[in-house]
């Protein structure tokens, strides 16, 4: 696998045409808004009440689209049309804790740099008349006396530069290719781990040694989860102790490059020559069928309802459903097994945003009734980076409700029975739609780990 540098003279021009993308949009945001300049603070650092310890940072998404700095604090962005845009960068003076390094690599020949050592310098490098501005980012974020440079986030601007946020540049498809390599060198570690009969902790710590990033720098919680775990959908608990016997094994976990995510699921057997295993087949195989489908003009919502239909007839193969993959997803049966949404556009944030956006001046596009935890609802169109990530789970609490509700008989108990002890599966890839057939960002990168 290339490194990061090796690639660094192709990003120096990527990103050089990403930064005019991202002017020619700010432009018309600002332009809508009625602003003169774009600011962009990085965020600040939160502490815990009545303690002086901080919560992990994390950079506002709307400065890190512009740079490649995720561990700056206290910096701001300032863009102006017509004019270079200035980055203030803060380096403080401070034994403490490690201070960023000097400002440096691909981004730096794009911007005016000013260094500040205290938060409140940045003022002094700021537009003067702060209601000329759209000012992006955290109420904490404010600066001067009674905070009168504070964040006003205007919404014409907001809507706007998130819609347009969907549409990936090329130097935004180099980093979260990456960001794809090095969570499945992580997923391709943890799955070793597994094999060898680690706990779940064990796991944990195995991905983030394979991947390089520590819980703080990782996208969001790594999920590993065995046995019965895997039906608790956003399980991050990290047993310390592997149950017995370990029967499977589902892990939900990605990585980050400057700034951009992966999110990648897989779900392993203990015993590969299980029904479980089959099932998990069977689930991958129409995962990729899913991921074919995603393609310019294709309604994302009907994605999510034909991926219902097919997870109802996997379980109608495998003895779990009694009725047809149509009456169980008419019943609500379809979502006892599956309840959550097939996925979500992906990108500077894991559930990025803008996915129920109806157009770049607002309105939200409504999910389909009974789907209440679907993430996208727009028509998917080039550029746009998608999760698929369909799921067959045995949930104790939804299959307690299929009885509640009248559809006992719809179901096969002693199949559920079988089943439960494994928990359940998911399968997860990005899948990039084009003008033409879609690309799976994911499946290449474990090809190429191979």
């Amino acid at each position: 696998m290339s490194s990061p540098d090796s690639r660094a003279p192709d990003l120096n021009r990527l990103y050089a045409d990403h930064l005019t993308t991202l002017k020619r949009r700010a432009d018309e945001a600002l332009a809508r808004g009625g602003f003169d300049h774009l600011v962009v603070p990085s965020g600040t650092q939160h502490y815990q009440v009545f303690d002086d310890r901080d919560y992990p940072y994390a950079v506002n998404p709307q400065f890190k689209a512009w740079l490649p700095l995720t561990r700056v604090p206290n910096s701001w962005l300032v863009y102006t049309p017509g004019e270079r845009p200035k980055v203030v960068y803060h380096q403080p003076f401070d034994y403490w804790h490690v201070v960023p390094d000097a400002p440096s690599g691909w981004w730096v020949e794009h911007f005016d740099i000013v260094v500040i050592r205290k938060p409140e310098e940045a003022l002094q490098q700021l537009p003067k008349n702060a209601s000329r501005c759209a000012i992006l980012g955290e109420p904490q974020s404010a600066l001067g006396n009674y905070g009168a440079f504070k964040p006003n986030n205007p919404e014409a601007v907001i809507n706007y530069l998130e819609y347009q946020r969907s549409y990936k540049t090329p130097y935004e498809l180099a980093l979260m290719r990456d960001a794809q390599r090095r969570a499945v060198r992580g997923h391709r570690a943890a799955e070793r781990a597994f094999r060898a009969g680690a706990s779940e902790f064990g796991i944990h710590l195995a991905y983030c040694q394979a991947v390089g990033q520590d819980a703080g720098e990782l996208p969001y919680n790594n999920i590993v989860a065995l046995n019965e775990h895997g039906a608790v959908l956003h399980y991050t608990e990290l047993g310390r102790l592997p149950p017995k016997p370990v029967r499977s094994f589902l892990l939900d976990a990605g990585a980050s490059c400057h700034g951009y995510a992966s999110d990648i699921t897989r779900t392993y057997a203990a015993d590969t020559a299980s029904e479980f295993q089959a099932l998990i087949d069977a689930v991958d195989q129409a995962q990729l069928g899913m991921g074919r489908k995603v393609r310019d003009g294709v309604d994302y919502k009907q994605l999510h309802i034909d991926a219902h239909i097919t997870l109802a007839g996997i379980l109608k193969d495998f003895g779990v459903l009694k009725v047809s993959p149509e009456t169980a997803l008419e019943t609500g049966v379809s979502a006892a097994f599956f309840p959550h949404g097939l996925g979500h556009p992906i990108g500077l944030q894991v559930h990025d945003v803008a996915g129920f956006a109806e157009s770049d001046r607002g309105g939200k596009i409504a999910r389909p009734p009974g789907h209440p935890y679907l993430r996208m609802t727009r028509v998917l169109e080039p550029g746009m980076v998608v999760t698929i990530e369909p799921g067959i789970y045995f949930i104790d609490m939804l299959l307690e409700e299929v009885k509640q509700k009248g559809h006992a008989d719809s179901v096969d108990w002693s199949r559920i029975d079988a089943f439960r002890p494994f928990g359940g599966i998911r399968i997860e890839d990005e899948v990039l739609c084009t003008d033409g057939e879609p690309e799976n960002l994911t499946r290449p990168a474990f090809a190429e780990a191979a």
